[in-house]
């Protein structure tokens, strides 16, 4: 195996998505040279971005994939809500990139330099005290070696820098974030405000907390409402990896940054007790590579990240780099998704509203936050998403008619509607995890992941609650027709919230990392994306990751120049 000449950096960080971008941005100005390796090709800021303001009619299938091309390469990506014509070039190729499932898994993955930080919804909540403190309350899971206290100045550090946008509500459940003016919400939403409200004072419904700018920040210009942010946005507007973090890791002339490079292995060396480095694939030559570092941050996305430790055996670890704790690929988990309920509205046929809003409302979770609003059947709890909005003349695809007719009502908005969806927590547990299957590789011959995830009990349990939850806030706020939805039979993994396989912990024997992210066996190898995970919560994770990304990398740099790694 040919190998290119041994290539030294100060860091390594392995993926360039939500925390692998941030870790790029962070290590990079503090002055370490940084090599980051994106298994996807580049994209570029702006001039990468061919379909942003493209009109459906402008796609040459008006948005769909051919079903033959979405069947045969993008089996798994087409279920998630972000998968069009429009962006399936962000997507990974499923055909290329199989895996098992042992138990129905929805693994959506980006194939590009900034990953998902390009296609995600942008919602953006801290944690509370609560829900570190969730695992030790009750006994699912280790606890975390971290405090709210611990990420509360990291927290404030990422929303002075990305910009949150949102409205303040001092709830103990949802501590408030540094924020930009709130986004307004349309009528028929502040309608249903007053009435939940006043219905049920124990819940609060919110403006989202979201990473897109209401004011200029920092050369960003303020969202104009223009429509599908998932395409890419050329403003700035929203948070991402070349909107933000790639410029300001390359005005540092620090960092090395190499696309279609798969990372298949972490090197270690026993004799130092140190990862060494990396090796790689270079998916457009087949090519062998191997580079070195001081100090190894793995941000591939949780279950990549799972997948390069399982792949990185030697006599010391058998079963995966840093894994003698055997938690590694384990306590996966992802949010419960695809649950709640709609209803129509009216009344308000008099009243519309401008743009294309990036955003919705939040209510943030009221169970389980005290004695009083303890279900007996579950535990922890979840949050609703949604917002109201009225049909345009995309109905015309399922309206009888035809001609003038149909074209001039098809000009007039139609009926108000409003969904409140539910996110929730899921447990963290021991047979909840993921495996190499030796016996089906990749299209480079690398070992696929086996999953095996499920749900049980307090899962179905919760999900009950969401939809009669949800049904009785929309009946409080006026609606008609109001509909449950429970689709069950969509598989764990599609709330695309995936964490876990490598989570924090006190204790090497039961946890892969400790209260900095770094390997209780290897401590110059940092994980800092999902994996790392110890619980769910069930507020969007992404500003989570960002918090503890930049505290990890503030601490490795110090630990360097102390000369610990």
């Amino acid at each position: 195996m040919h190998f290119h000449q041994q290539q030294e950096y100060d860091a390594i960080v392995v993926g360039s998505g939500m925390s692998g971008g941030w870790a790029m941005k962070e290590l990079c100005e503090k002055g370490l040279k940084t090599l980051v390796l994106e298994r996807g090709r580049l994209v570029e800021h702006v001039v990468d971005y061919v379909t942003e303001h493209k009109q459906v009619w402008e796609l040459p299938n008006r948005g769909r994939v051919p079903p033959g091309v979405a069947e045969q390469d993008y089996a798994i990506q087409r279920k998630t809500y972000a998968f069009s014509e429009a962006t399936r070039h962000f997507f990974m190729n499923d055909r290329e990139n199989p895996y098992v499932q042992e138990e129905p898994y929805t693994w959506i993955q980006a194939n590009v330099v900034g990953g998902r930080s390009l296609m995600w919804a942008r919602q953006s909540y801290r944690w509370s005290p609560m829900d570190f403190e969730a695992n030790l309350e009750d006994g699912h899971g280790v606890d975390w070696p971290i405090r709210y206290e611990d990420l509360a100045p990291w927290y404030e550090y990422i929303e002075r820098a990305i910009g949150i946008s949102g409205q303040a509500e001092g709830l103990p459940q949802l501590p408030d974030s540094i924020f930009l003016p709130p986004m307004e919400m349309n009528a028929v939403e502040k309608a249903a405000k007053a009435r939940i409200e006043a219905a049920f004072p124990e819940r609060t419904m919110t403006i989202g907390r979201v990473a897109v700018l209401t004011e200029a920040l920092s050369g960003r210009a303020p969202c104009h409402y223009c429509g599908p942010c998932e395409r890419g946005c050329s403003t700035g507007s929203y948070y991402s990896t070349q909107s933000v973090a790639l410029p300001a890791a390359r005005a540092t002339g620090n960092l090395t940054l190499r696309p279609h490079s798969l990372v298949h292995e972490v090197i270690y060396d026993a004799e130092k007790d140190r990862a060494t480095g990396v090796r790689v694939i270079d998916t457009e030559t087949n090519e062998q590579l191997e580079f070195h570092a001081r100090i190894i941050f793995l941000c591939a996305s949780s279950m990549n990240t799972a997948r390069i430790m399982l792949m990185s055996k030697s006599p010391r670890f058998p079963d995966g780099i840093a894994n003698s704790s055997g938690a590694l690929g384990h306590y996966l988990m992802d949010h419960h998704y695809h649950v709640g309920a709609s209803g129509a509205f009216e009344g308000f046929e008099g009243r519309y509203y401008q743009g294309n809003r990036p955003n919705g409302i939040y209510i943030p979770r009221f169970r389980n936050i005290s004695l009083e609003t303890r279900h007996p059947d579950f535990v922890r709890g979840y949050g609703f998403q949604g917002g109201a909005s009225r049909q345009g003349w995309s109905r015309g695809n399922t309206l009888r008619g035809f001609g003038a007719g149909l074209k001039e009502a098809l000009r007039q908005p139609g009926r108000w509607t409003m969904g409140l969806g539910a996110f929730g927590e899921t447990l963290p547990r021991y047979d909840n995890y993921c495996e190499l299957d030796d016996e089906t590789t990749d299209a480079w011959g690398l070992p696929v992941l086996r999953f095996h995830v499920t749900r049980d009990a307090n899962d179905l349990a919760m999900r009950q609650d969401m939809m009669a939850t949800a049904a009785e806030m929309l009946e409080a706020a006026g609606a008609i027709n109001v509909r449950t939805y429970d689709q069950i039979e969509d598989a764990p993994g599609l709330g695309n919230h995936e964490m876990g396989a490598a989570r924090m912990g006190r204790d090497p024997k039961t946890s892969v990392l400790n209260a900095f992210n770094q390997c209780h066996d290897v401590p110059n190898l940092f994980v800092t994306d999902g994996a790392c995970m110890t619980s769910s919560a069930c507020q969007n994770p992404s500003l989570t990751y960002l918090a503890i990304t930049a505290r990890a990398c503030d601490y490795a740099v110090e630990e360097l120049k102390r000369l610990n790694l």
